[in-house]
């Protein structure tokens, strides 16, 4: 669906890195190792980003850093359309619906960083959860959007999880 709107490749992953997750932040060299990318691929999106105001570039030091522009009137419609792209919104609906008492569920580790590593790695917190609905899920979810799903369960609050909160009573 993404690539038939954007066509260039590099424009696609600064959209995903940048509208995955809201505080997602990379300079110039960073993004061009991620994406394994030259700097002159990734500075010409990055600069046709920035005039378009998607995103904002903030001077650290002597390294122009780049951010989603939050104030943009189509930051919310942008980050909804990355979001279905991944596929992570029905996931998360489809496995706090159907898993049980789930309490609590994050995203954790290269997604809540904002990088599509092709992995998503949750935690989810609750009691007497679905494990085997949730082999279910994972393999259905690599079939739709070609994205490995692992999952940590707790029965209580771990505490200190580093991640995107995406479900919480």
């Amino acid at each position: 669906m993404l690539e038939s709107l954007v066509t260039s490749k590099t424009r696609i992953k600064l959209l995903l890195k940048f509208f995955s997750h809201q505080s997602s932040a990379g300079y110039l060299r960073s993004l061009a190792k991620e994406f394994d990318e030259s700097t002159n691929s990734v500075r010409v999106e990055l600069n046709r980003l920035t005039d378009a105001g998607l995103l904002v570039a903030e001077d650290e030091g002597k390294t122009k850093v780049y951010k989603a522009n939050r104030t943009h009137p189509f930051f919310t419609e942008i980050t909804n359309m990355v979001s279905k792209f991944l596929g992570l919104d029905e996931l998360m609906e489809k496995i706090v619906r159907r898993m049980g008492e789930v309490e609590t569920a994050y995203i954790v580790g290269d997604y809540a960083k904002g990088i599509d590593s092709g992995t998503v790695q949750m935690v989810l917190i609750g009691k007497n959860l679905d494990v085997e609905y949730l082999d279910f899920i994972r393999d259905k979810t690599y079939e739709k959007v070609q994205r490995k799903v692992e999952v940590e369960i707790f029965d209580k609050d771990p505490g200190d999880i580093q991640g995107i909160k995406i479900f919480g009573v």
